[in-house]
């Protein structure tokens, strides 16, 4: 298994290819996602009823990071989830869920204008 973000992490100027973005600004990104993530889940929580105590349930297979440069990779590549899957050491629809969790979180980091690219450039392939 391929380990994108510890390859990210040892070359850095390789960064621009792989996800799209410099090292520098993926490091931003991430920081600013991690602290949305935290925000939306905390509001998700005072919300509930719980009978249960919370903390239970399963822990995900990627952390905070793999989950953000999966969903970048897929931006970036347009690649299947199950290539995904395989990459990042999960299935296919675990890499599906991932990305389809983190792209409206992008979507309020990110300038329109990247994810509008990204959408032209799929339409343009099909």
């Amino acid at each position: 298994m391929s380990d994108i973000l510890n390859h990210i992490e040892e070359n850095p100027k390789e960064t621009k290819r792989l996800i799209g973005i410099e090292y520098e600004q993926l490091q931003k990104l991430i920081q600013n996602a991690e602290q949305l993530h935290h925000e939306k889940q905390a509001l998700l929580e005072s919300k509930k009823v719980r009978i249960i105590t919370g903390g239970g349930g399963r822990k995900p297979k990627l952390s905070i990071k793999k989950q953000i440069i999966l969903t970048l990779v897929y931006l970036r590549h347009m690649t299947t989830f199950q290539l995904l899957g395989i990459q990042f050491g999960v299935s296919e629809s675990t890499a599906n869920d991932t990305f389809n969790y983190w792209l409206p979180l992008l979507r309020e980091l990110l300038p329109s204008s990247l994810i509008e690219q990204v959408k032209k450039k799929n339409l343009t392939i099909k």
